[in-house]
């Protein structure tokens, strides 16, 4: 099973990170049923610049599993608390699809921690930018995908994620991760994404926030990223053409330019 090659004890529990870099801290938080191995290009790319730590978030790669009904709460909080055991101080804050929910709970909980946020393939959880039928039919996904076959679950998975052109390589990558499913972490992103309605943070949001969207994203169609970017103030959309969820696999040197020039402008 992949996922990080350090770890620390968050009361009582291990939870796994990589890291690599000297300099502004950023942490990096992937998308649901993955792990740090979503960032290798990041954690090379991006930490000559910057200190780049990827965590496996509870229920992924080297991490504890968490109950079912952990909740993006329980995330934030249990993500706040990493944060002070690695000691980094204000990190900016990158997430990906679930890990972008993740970073606006982050704030709405602990809003003194990150020093800026990028939300890429983004979502104000399931519940807040799809609606509750669209949400209840995801977290009944992830509960039956959690028992499927793995081979089965990776497939449906893989023909949302990307688009037709995207190189096999890239697919092979994700495959390998998505095929270290832990079921229990699938089962409690669900649920927290499925009952997570983000949209009163929006407004508040006071720091340096870049929304990063793929046009031809099919899991978080581009208005879900467009009406994000229009209700956090002061924030800057780039629309990444041709692209679809995994932005940062399928465009990465433009992923990678557009975060550092972001990063060094926020401070």
């Amino acid at each position: 099973m992949g996922g990080g090659s350090e770890s620390v004890d968050i009361e009582g529990q291990t939870v796994a990170f990589e890291r690599r870099g000297d300099g502004p801290p950023l942490v990096l938080l992937h998308g649901a049923a993955s792990d740090s191995r979503d960032w290798r290009r990041e954690l090379d790319g991006l930490s000559d610049e910057f200190t780049v730590v990827a965590w496996d978030a509870p229920g992924c790669g080297h991490s504890f599993d968490p109950p079912d009904d952990y909740g993006l709460d329980g995330y934030a909080d249990c993500l706040a608390a990493f944060v002070e055991a690695l000691g980094l101080e204000r990190p900016h804050v990158l997430g990906l699809s679930f890990g972008s929910g993740l970073a606006l709970e982050l704030f709405r909980r602990h809003r003194g921690l990150p020093r800026s946020l990028v939300l890429t393939s983004a979502y104000a959880g399931w519940l807040g930018s799809l609606g509750r039928e669209v949400a209840e039919e995801r977290r009944l996904w992830g509960f039956r995908a959690a028992e499927q076959p793995r081979e089965e679950y990776v497939r449906e998975l893989n023909e949302t994620l990307f688009v037709d052109s995207v190189p096999a390589e890239v697919v092979e990558e994700m495959t390998e991760i998505a095929m270290d499913l832990h079921p229990a972490g699938l089962r409690a992103m669900a649920n927290a994404f499925a009952d997570a309605d983000l949209r009163d943070v929006l407004p508040e949001i006071d720091v340096p926030t870049l929304v990063i969207h793929g046009d031809l994203d099919k899991r978080s169609p581009l208005p879900v990223g467009e009406d994000l970017h229009d209700r956090i103030p002061g924030s800057r959309l780039v629309v990444i053409p041709g692209v679809g969820h995994v932005v940062n696999l399928e465009a990465p040197e433009r992923f990678n330019d557009e975060v550092r020039s972001f990063l060094r402008a926020a401070g």
